[in-house]
Formats: structure tokens, sequence, C-alpha cells
């Protein structure tokens, strides 16, 4: 359904949307090429969907500039700017079938009749609703009824495909199923994708590259790589996965870390913590550590293990190194696993390059 020429590349200039009272938000810059599925994600707030409204041109902005090919788009009427949009809750027309939902946008550019036809055929085939056209939305399933809006928004071939939280009204397991069937669609047709979630799963698997939002702002923005191995703030390894987060003052020497109330945390060898000048925040993965109650290695941080939880596929771990300090630990459960109980000594260790040093402060 896409043109030979690559097309649909989003470019936003220190966009800008002010409320009475708040800047829901504040100057952000997004570059977004030509075929790439690229996801804004954060918190309830954290202006997400409110940068997508602008780019539909259902919301005005403040101030910035908005465009699609080098094209400003701005101040353009929404139903001028090419764009797909696909909503949670889908937006179907209940009293229209299925083929005329899918046609209407095709209807409303005045599309010769045989070029409709076969516009809404070729859609329904890429959405794998073939011989249920005929059929009214409330006769489907939600799965099908987003299959139905995807194929409605993407029937005249926009160059720009919005998605905002279109999985969030699904079970689980069509969840799952749509995400494959958004990524395949994405991958057969070529379009541009801005999508918006909360669920930072969705975003991790499903995106070429995440715009974590904060506060009006992107906080980070790079591949799901990127977000989870190397955060740039506390918020982003706060808000991506599970992590361990320290707070001190590491030592001159670079070998260790001290903390608020005087205990220090030794670093493993090799840790980068001799880059680092003044406070800063020790981040680790629960499941990057390693934990052994014998056999323990020369370096790491002895400590006491205060809760064991079973949890399938995994154990995790408490563990005490410091009167103000418990580390969570994640231990996959195969036969070589350290098995360890509550009230041992453990130590606990991880290679240099899986500690990550971040600034001090929330953001």
């Amino acid at each position: 359904m896409a043109d030979s020429v690559r097309r649909g590349r989003l470019t936003l200039t220190r966009l800008t949307k002010h409320y009475p009272g708040t800047t829901a938000v504040d100057a952000i810059d997004l570059d977004v090429g030509s075929g790439e599925f690229v996801t804004l994600l954060g918190p309830s707030g954290s202006g997400k969907t409110t940068t997508l409204m602008m780019v539909a041109g259902f919301t005005a902005p403040s101030e910035g500039e908005i465009a699609i090919d080098g094209r400003p788009i701005t101040g353009m009427a929404p139903e001028h700017r090419n764009i797909g949009v696909v909503f949670q809750n889908y937006a179907l027309f209940p009293h229209m079938t299925v083929r005329d939902n899918v046609a209407f946008p095709l209807k409303m550019r005045r599309q010769p009749s045989a070029a409709i036809r076969t516009r809404v055929g070729r859609a329904l085939d890429l959405v794998h609703l073939t011989g249920l056209g005929e059929r009214l939305p409330r006769q489907l399933s939600g799965g099908q009824q987003q299959r139905v809006a995807l194929a409605r928004a993407l029937v005249f071939d926009p160059g720009l495909l919005l998605m905002d939280e279109p999985l969030g009204a699904l079970d689980r397991n069509l969840r799952e199923q749509m995400k494959i069937e958004i990524k395949r669609i994405h991958r057969d047709v070529g379009v541009t994708v801005l999508y918006v979630t909360h669920d930072q799963e969705e975003a991790l698997t499903m995106s070429d590259r995440v715009a974590l939002m904060n506060r009006g702002r992107i906080a980070q923005l790079g591949s799901a790589e990127d977000l989870y191995e190397r955060p740039a703030t506390r918020f982003v390894a706060e808000f991506i996965g599970e992590s361990n987060l320290i707070e001190g003052r590491v030592e001159s020497s670079g070998t260790a870390l001290v903390l608020a109330d005087g205990a220090r945390l030794v670093m493993p060898s090799g840790s980068s913590a001799s880059r680092q000048t003044g406070a800063c925040t020790l981040m680790v993965r629960p499941e990057k550590i390693m934990l052994a109650t014998v056999g323990h290695p020369e370096t790491g941080l002895d400590g006491t293990v205060e809760e064991v939880v079973y949890v399938g596929e995994f154990t995790r771990y408490r563990v005490r190194v410091a009167p103000t300090v418990v580390i969570n630990v994640k231990v996959a459960n195969t036969h070589a696993a350290s098995r360890a109980k509550a009230g041992d000594s453990a130590r606990l260790w991880w290679a240099a390059a899986d500690a990550t040093f971040l600034p001090s402060g929330r953001e």
C-alpha cells in the first residue's frame, strides 16, 4: 500500500503546549525518520498524548513547529495533513459495516468507486479481515475491531500513522497478538509510526526508538537497549524495568561508594567509579547480580539474605549489604543456580560493565 518513495519523516521543533497553570509539553525536539517506529512512553501527565494530538492537528501548539517531509503543517487542518490515526476506543461507526467504515476516508476524499473497492479490499487483506466486510462492528471481537481501525487509518496510504494507546482496551492475550500484528503491518507497509503508550513492555518490544517523557520533556531518546542498559538519569532507570539505586559519594580512590550513614560499599574490580566525582547514584539491575553463599569471589559486597521469593523462572532475593541498603537480586532457576535461605550470609558481585553511575537527583 505504500509508495515506492520513502516518506512520512516527522520533525518537531521546540513544540510546546501551555494550559492555564501548567505546561503540558515543554519545547521538545524530535525527528522521526521515514518508515521508523517511534514510541512516546511515560507516566500519566508526561505530555505524550498532548504531543500526539498536536501532530494530528486536534490540539493547537502554543509554540514550536511541526513538519512532515520538511513541509510545515503546524497551522493546517487535521483533514489536510494526510495522517492516519488509531485511538484506544477504535472510534468505529456502529451503524456502518466493516467495509463502509474502512471506505469512509476515501469517500471523504471523493475517490472513484472502483478505486475505493480496490483499496478497501487490499486494506482488509492487510489486516487479515477478508470476508468480514459486511459485518457490523458489534459482531466483531475487540481484536477484530482494532484491525478495522487500523485498516481505516491506512486505506488512504498516509505517510504517517499515529496510534494513541491502541491496545489499552484489549485483554492480555489479545494485546500480545495485536503487538505482533502491528509490527507485521508496519514492516509490510513501511509507514512511519508515532505510537503512544504508558506500557513499557509495549514500547520496548515494538519500537525502533523510544522517547521517554517526563513533565512535558523527553528524558531520554534511544533504542530499547539504550534506555534499559544505559539510562541517562535516575528517572529513566526507575521507570524502565527494575533497578537497584544506591545513593552516595565516591571515595577519592574510586574503589568504594560512601553512603549517608558512613557505610562503605566496595566496588567490583574494574568499576567505573574511578571516573566519578562527588555525589552520584549507583544503578545495577537485579538480574545482572550474581549471588553466592559458598565459593565467594574475592571482590563483591557482603550481606545477609533477608527474604527469598520463588517466582517460577527466577528466585528473588533481598540482601542487606549496609544498615540502610537492601539490594534486590533475581537469579534464574537453573540447576547451577545458587540456593540461599533467609538468614544466610551471601556475597554479591557483578561485571563492571553492568553497573551504571548516574547523577544524583530525581530527574
